[in-house]
């Protein structure tokens, strides 16, 4: 890889085809979002933007999953130390905003968990590709705080208002099958056959014209844009979440394997 790369060492990067760069989660805990690869998810997509050798995206997760979301060191951090939230609160704003602004296509295979911080990637792929089995979690109000990240800014113009409001206030899972049927994803394929469906995608995007493809994504995400503010809203009152008690009882029931017993606000 391009020395331009090697400033993002949390991610995995490999050239499977001609112009199409892969972007591999790999890490413990089924790819869950260390405080370092929080980051560097933010910084990645203006260099990416700037690449004129990489024509497509592919994001994937190594082994088991997609991402299992946030670590729970990371949110343990985040509850403890106003500092670190308030930097981990810039990094998800710039994930967003830096995925929405890149204009290079960029293809998503989710399997398994998929979840929180890595979901924000899967979901803000230009074709987001999941497993049958997939297992799609947004997760935020189970933990105690509001639904930020991505979720405001993409989900009701995804799948319509009634479901993002269900599964973001229930935290409820889906499988790819019902994700692709709502119109949370692109594409839904047999889990055996996910890897090389989303490679021949990526494959054919770097294919076809640049400017046309570019250019299109870069329109189309006006449409996000537009929702900057809703997304700005969210992700305020998500980390005034993380200063409050509830938030608190949400990661120790995620630590106990418990349902959490939430007090009254």
């Amino acid at each position: 890889m391009t020395d331009r790369y090697a400033a993002f060492p949390s991610l995995k990067f490999s050239r499977p085809a001609d112009g199409v760069l892969e972007i591999l989660l790999d890490g413990p805990n089924l790819n869950a979002v260390s405080a370092p690869m929080h980051a560097e998810l933010g910084e990645i997509w203006p260099v990416i933007h700037r690449d004129e050798s990489v024509r497509a995206v592919l994001v994937r997760g190594a082994g088991k999953a997609f991402s299992a979301g946030g670590s729970f060191d990371m949110i343990n951090d985040m509850i403890h130390d106003p500092k670190v939230r308030t930097r981990v609160f810039q990094e998800a704003k710039d994930l967003v905003h830096n995925m929405i602004n890149c204009d290079t296509p960029v293809v998503s295979a989710m399997h398994g968990p998929a979840v929180g911080a890595g979901l924000v990637v899967g979901l803000l792929a230009d074709v987001s590709i999941a497993g049958r089995r997939a297992k799609i979690v947004d997760g935020h109000t189970r933990l105690g705080v509001a639904a930020g990240d991505h979720a405001a800014i993409c989900w009701p113009l995804l799948c319509g208002m009634a479901k993002a409001k269900y599964y973001l206030l229930t935290c409820e899972a889906l499988t790819g099958e019902e994700a692709e049927r709502i119109g949370l994803v692109s594409l839904c394929v047999d889990d055996d056959e996910l890897a090389d469906r989303a490679l021949g995608v990526a494959k054919r995007l770097a294919a076809g014209s640049v400017t046309a493809t570019r250019w299109t994504k870069n329109t189309l995400n006006n449409w996000y844009r537009q929702a900057g503010p809703t997304f700005d809203a969210s992700l305020a009152m998500e980390f005034y979440g993380f200063g409050l008690a509830d938030v608190q009882e949400g990661l120790a029931a995620h630590l106990e394997k418990r349902a959490p017993e939430f007090g009254a606000s």
